[in-house]
């Protein structure tokens, strides 16, 4: 029984060793994506393409794809390059492959690809790369519409191409005063 004692500090060791092997040093440690290949929404599984259409939000109308994420264009990219990559790419998911237009769906714009840093298509409208939101979680959201983040100021695709501003607000009919001036 005097031998044993060493095997619970020896196990401990033996797990450390399989540990390091394995290329982490904490197993709770939460999974980080390769910048190489980003987290993307792939469109129709396998089909490397992507249905887009028109919808209304509360803020205005948006690009969305079929399943209703909205489309979101970022700043500082231009219309042959993304600036969104790494750790900017799993908030800001690339929209992998070509884009089309949904059956029904008439855009003045038209869709194309850029080649991104990792060799692989994005889709692209009026010269934009395309990208969805992680903060979005049900169809038709526009969490990320006019949010700075990632270095720069994100906006949901219009129709137009352009950025979806919010609308003035309507002057309320509850103003205070009574309208005499009192100067």
């Amino acid at each position: 029984m005097r031998t044993r004692w060493w095997m619970g500090p020896g196990l401990a060791a033996a797990a450390v060793v399989v540990l390091a092997a394995c290329g982490t040093s904490s197993p709770a440690a939460p999974a980080t994506p390769d910048p190489a290949t980003p987290v993307v929404y792939q469109g129709h599984a396998g089909s490397g393409s992507v249905s887009i259409k028109e919808t209304s939000t509360s803020k205005g109308t948006v690009l969305v794809t079929t399943t209703g994420l909205t489309l979101y264009w970022f700043a500082k990219d231009t219309p042959g390059r993304s600036h969104c990559t790494g750790s900017c790419a799993s908030y800001w998911p690339p929209v992998m492959g070509s884009a089309t237009a949904a059956a029904g769906t008439s855009l003045p714009h038209g869709f194309g690809t850029i080649k991104r840093a990792n060799g692989k298509r994005q889709a692209s409208y009026d010269g934009h790369p395309l990208y969805t939101y992680t903060g979005d979680t049900a169809a038709g959201q526009i969490n990320g519409n006019d949010l700075n983040a990632s270095g720069g100021l994100w906006w949901a695709v219009t129709p137009s191409g352009r950025e979806l501003k919010e609308p003035a607000p309507t002057p309320s009919s509850s103003s205070s005063g009574s309208g005499t001036g009192g100067w």
